[in-house]
């Protein structure tokens, strides 16, 4: 019931029903027997998510590969983190665990979860993912996906993340951080540095404050602003001021695994458990399916010399022979380093 249940991901428009017969299409001659759709319902229900977690945690991690320069910098394993939330089916028995979101006008017309993930920059390989009601914030699963950073990683974060009882926690895993933060937040000056940054502290731990005006060049013209950034990265010989502006930028990469795995791989749909524990299976499916099929993209990359892996992108149907294509451009929503201009203030 495994193969099913992943191959639902990949073809989220059809019933289980129709997913088994493209599973076995290719076995004509054989003396096979054809589930039914409650059948394949009660299999389900019986395999449970455990499984599905459990490949899941076998699988994640950052994937080998030999461009190094895409996923490290200055020796730094490079990591993004964010959160989403995803439309759940609008049954009762999900109604339980999972609610709608508040709107100006009422509540949404699905039940949704947060998702949280840390990923590796470059490969887009998910290091670690965290679910659950919308009750749960960001922050929260924030500290829970920092049982996952370690001493040699470069975390990067939007401000979202900035609050200082979280970057302490943060910190304490021996990681490094690269956080945005509001450009009015008073932060004390402890020393001044030659490129403009400072030191400072946020809560108990020392930080280095940036500060930078960024424009970004688009069909739609040019926007620009201040960005504000804190990072533990404390020396500013080591760790120029106008690399870790340009670095910061590849932030966005975890808004591509967002928009690969709910729009690309769901292709917008709600997902089509109708109960929590049903719920659990098919997001754990869904991260198996994406980080088998990113690992395949890295591989792919890896055997073009010169190739970057985040030129590899989901951009073929899934009725093709091969499965994805490479990219010789990156999107221009979530991808314009070309059109990148900082100035450090």
């Amino acid at each position: 019931m495994v193969y099913p249940i992943l191959a639902g991901c990949l073809f989220a428009e059809l019933g289980y029903g129709q997913v088994w017969r493209k599973l076995t299409a290719g076995l004509t001659g054989l003396d096979l027997t054809e589930p039914s759709s409650g059948t394949l319902r009660q299999a389900r229900q019986r395999l449970g998510s455990t499984p599905l977690r459990a490949s899941s945690d076998l699988l994640r991690g950052p994937a080998v590969t030999t461009a190094t320069h895409a996923v490290r910098w200055r020796g730094l394993l490079v990591t993004a983190i964010d959160g989403t939330t995803m439309s759940v089916a609008d049954a009762e028995a999900v109604r339980v665990r999972y609610r709608r979101q508040r709107g100006n006008h009422g509540g949404a017309g699905y039940p949704a979860l947060r998702l949280s993930v840390l990923l590796t920059c470059g490969t887009r390989s998910i290091v670690d993912a965290v679910f659950g009601p919308l009750g749960t914030s960001e922050l929260d699963q924030a500290r829970t996906l920092a049982r996952s950073l370690a001493a040699g990683m470069l975390l990067l974060a939007d401000r979202n993340y900035a609050a200082a009882d979280l970057i302490q926690t943060l910190v304490a895993t021996r990681a490094d951080l690269l956080i945005r933060c509001k450009n009015g937040r008073r932060l004390p000056v402890t020393r001044r540095y030659h490129d403009g940054s400072w030191l400072s502290t946020v809560g108990a731990a020392r930080v280095r404050v940036v500060d930078a005006q960024i424009s970004v060049r688009t069909v739609d013209g040019v926007r620009a602003g201040g960005y504000r950034l804190v990072t533990t990265l404390l020396d500013p010989r080591t760790h120029p001021v106008g690399e870790l502006i340009k670095l910061y930028h590849r932030r966005w990469e975890v808004e591509t695994v967002y928009l690969e795995i709910k729009s690309s791989i769901l292709g917008g749909r709600v997902l089509r458990a109708r109960t929590p524990d049903g719920i659990d299976q098919e997001v754990y499916a869904l991260l198996v399916v994406y980080q088998i099929l990113r690992t395949a993209m890295t591989d792919a990359t890896d055997s073009r010399p010169g190739t970057s892996p985040d030129r590899a992108s989901f951009t073929g149907p899934r009725t093709q022979r091969r499965p994805t294509q490479l990219q010789s451009h990156h999107s221009r929503r979530y991808h314009h380093k070309d059109l990148l201009t900082i100035h450090p203030l």
